[in-house]
């Protein structure tokens, strides 16, 4: 498997966990793309000095080819996978601990009368 397919894999995998698995639907909330956005400022800061400096090198054999800030674009396809799957598990656990956390409803009508 090249690391184009991978990638690609990954991505997808990620959204259905996003989205089927965990039910949290990020990808259809603004807040997410903002968050998201500042995470891809830095990984390509880091990764651009990571290839750019040759720290990093890819067999072009494996991928595509195509490059933002030296990086090749299946960084960019495994950073948005990792982040989508982590907030996902966050925003899934937060709602479990807050569902835990509520107390229990009486019954609906009050206390039984006798």
């Amino acid at each position: 498997m090249t690391y184009t397919i991978a990638a690609v894999v990954g991505v997808a995998a990620a959204a259905g966990v996003d989205g089927w698995v965990l039910r949290t639907r990020l990808l259809r909330r603004r807040a997410f793309w903002v968050a998201y956005g500042i995470v891809l400022f830095f990984q390509l800061i880091v990764n651009g000095l990571l290839t750019g400096l040759r720290i990093v090198r890819y067999d072009s054999d494996a991928i595509v080819g195509w490059r933002i800030a030296y990086a090749p674009v299946e960084d960019l396809l495994f950073g948005f996978a990792l982040v989508l799957v982590t907030l996902s598990g966050w925003v899934a656990a937060g709602r479990r601990a807050t569902h835990a956390a509520r107390p229990a409803r009486p019954p609906r009508g009050g206390p039984a009368r006798r």
